[in-house]
């Protein structure tokens, strides 16, 4: 073959190669944003293949390893043209269905305060199917950009070995485990029993989490392991506390809509592993852990609930962190969020928040999740670091379209002492004054008042009431109130239940809690000195006790009052004594303070016309 010959075969090799190089679909960004590929976007060709991966524990003791259940979608190009991606990843035990609300799943709460429960009923989850059955809630979203999705079926769920702790050390190095496999640095397998390995060749090794409720707690577990990999993290409405979540500064109080449930409720509702497991779990894990340690008795914080609190294990994190939670979550409330964004920010993770007016879930929008895991997975330069670091979704804006803040709170938002005047069984003033801050008012405990019906009653003695003037123009409220209050009580013990609202109360058929909840916040008087030690009250004496509400940014509109309401036992949140106990706030050594933009100057303004702030 002649010098020219060869020179024109290497060039029709070289044109031929560029050509098939051009064919190959490869990630596409664009504005710091993935971009849906075409080659990605076709559901009949992507790779999908289930596996179990073992980990390190032994959480239902049946002598072995625990293998996870683990599901995977990807582009056929990871097969066939050697592509590389990273991997979107969710975790969860609801995959293969719950218990349900059967009768007595819940604890029975109508009895007195530290009373001995009856106990209640144990139910059985009916997995779903026989086959492996797995969500496709993130795969839609995230192949066609250019990732791969995995999920995984948390343990004693689903396909998954193991028990479900919630909130246990199994439950964080479940996801780790599978994340180090994503990375070649544990063992995956084709069935659950047998041992035919399985490796991710197809996977850069960067992995971003995400969910909502328990399945956004799961991506913040992962996290606090530290493990090598994990670069970024979306949580919704997570449940970053399980004290916080059952729990309210000393307090027995379920989340809102699931009254009488607590964390071996919560363990029944999901328990959906092996049947012949279950009996073994449900004696090690909820009738002994559980049983000896939620302590539903008195409310306290013990080792039981430390070892359920994420905030406390957050040192090892390395992950970005976008936190995602609506301000009317009563649910997962949103100091949830809150309290782990803070910590990270504090500890200098890349972090961002997003919260939004309205109730459970809810994510940020497509743009602010894409630009995250574009930058911290694929690597792409797009500035995200350099966003604002906190996204509010004003009261009439829709969820996509948050305004960007320098931080939450907000940065100018400064404390106001407001400080109440007698003024029971209607309503008493709420100001700035405290020279008139003076005497007791008492108000007689019943659960059959609902905290709607309490915050819109003209005259009751079931509930304390202290309203600021008319607001003249809005005012902003941006971060944690907090409540100092002297309280006694006719029994040894006393639901104390804080709400702050905007009255006067919307009605009609468009009408909804957002209007006018502001914030609220639950507290049992027995722990006055020490959230782990409660103490009976001693009948008629005087008690101080100090503590937040759940955190918020609102602005209440000019034309409202903002309203202080103080009333014992909650019907939608806690336990519900016989009615009658007697509570009665001392007004001179009660106060709460608000977090107002622009201080107490802003206030003032906005409860007085101009002319009088200059006289």
């Amino acid at each position: 073959m002649t010098s020219k010959i060869k020179f024109q075969f290497l060039i029709l090799f070289l044109i031929a190669f560029s050509i098939n190089a051009q064919e190959k679909a490869v990630p596409v960004f664009k504005d710091g944003e993935a971009q849906i590929v075409e080659a990605f976007n076709d559901p009949e060709k992507w790779i999908r293949t289930d596996l179990w991966v073992e980990t390190t524990f032994d959480s239902d003791g049946d002598g072995k390893l625990d293998r996870m259940h683990v599901d995977v979608t990807r582009p056929a190009q990871t097969e066939t043209e050697g592509l590389k991606l990273p991997v979107v990843y969710e975790s969860s035990p609801y995959y293969a269905g719950v218990a349900g609300n059967a009768p007595g799943l819940f604890w029975e709460v109508k009895h007195e305060i530290g009373a001995k429960e009856k106990p209640r009923t144990h139910v059985e989850v009916q997995r779903r199917g026989v086959r492996p059955i797995i969500s496709n809630s993130q795969v839609k979203t995230w192949v066609p950009r250019g990732y791969i999705v995995v999920h995984s079926s948390s343990p004693g769920t689903g396909l998954s070995d193991g028990a479900p702790t919630v909130g246990g050390d199994n439950e964080s190095l479940a996801p780790k485990t599978v994340i180090d496999w994503l990375n070649g640095r544990a063992k995956g397998f084709t069935s659950r029993e047998g041992n035919e390995t399985i490796t991710a060749f197809w996977a850069t090794g960067k992995v971003g989490m995400t969910g909502t409720s328990y399945n956004g707690t799961i991506p913040l577990a992962a996290a606090t392991t530290g493990v090598k990999g994990l670069e970024a993290i979306i949580p919704v409405a997570p449940n970053t506390s399980y004290y916080h979540y059952y729990r309210s500064n000393g307090l027995v109080r379920s989340p809102g809509g699931y009254l009488g449930e607590d964390i071996d409720v919560l363990y029944d509702f999901i328990h959906s592993g092996k049947e012949e497991n279950r009996a073994r779990n449900n004696k090690i894990i909820r009738d002994t852990e559980m049983a000896n340690g939620m302590d539903r008795m008195t409310g306290d914080y013990n080792d039981f609930w430390a070892g359920r609190d994420y905030l406390n294990d957050m040192k090892p994190m390395k992950a970005a962190l976008l936190m995602s939670h609506g301000f009317n979550d009563w649910n997962v409330m949103p100091e949830h969020s809150y309290r782990i964004y803070k910590k990270a920010s504090e500890m200098g993770l890349p972090t961002q928040i997003y919260y939004h007016q309205n109730g459970h879930g809810g994510p940020p929008p497509i743009t602010m999740m894409n630009r995250w895991f574009t930058h911290f997975l694929h690597g792409i330069d797009n500035g995200v670091e350099n966003d604002a670091k906190a996204w509010i979704v004003r009261e009439d804006d829709k969820t996509n379209a948050p305004t960007a803040y320098k931080n939450y709170p907000n940065p100018d938002a400064k404390p106001v002492t407001l400080y109440l005047e007698a003024g029971a069984p209607k309503a008493g003033n709420l100001s700035t004054d405290k020279s008139k801050s003076k005497g007791e008012e008492t108000l007689v405990d019943n659960y059959s008042f609902s905290s709607e019906m309490l915050a819109q009653a003209d005259y009751t003695n079931h509930r304390l009431l202290y309203v600021t003037p008319v607001l003249k123009e809005d005012l902003h409220i941006s971060g944690l109130a907090s409540i100092t209050l002297k309280a006694a009580s006719s029994k040894a013990a006393v639901n104390l239940s804080v709400y702050l609202v905007s009255l006067p109360w919307t009605e009609g058929r468009r009408a909804k809690i957002t209007d006018n909840i502001i914030t609220r916040g639950w507290a049992d008087l027995q722990n006055n000195t020490s959230l782990s030690k409660s103490t009976p009250l001693k009948p008629g004496k005087f008690y101080e006790m100090t503590f937040d509400l759940q955190p918020d940014d609102q602005i209440i509109k000019k034309g409202q009052q903002i309203g202080l309401m103080i009333f014992s036992s909650d019907n939608n949140y806690t336990l519900l004594p016989k009615p009658g106990t007697e509570l009665t706030i001392d007004l001179e050594g009660t106060k709460i303070t608000i977090p107002v933009v622009g201080g107490e100057d802003a206030f003032k303004k906005s409860v007085n016309n101009v002319q009088k702030i200059f006289d």
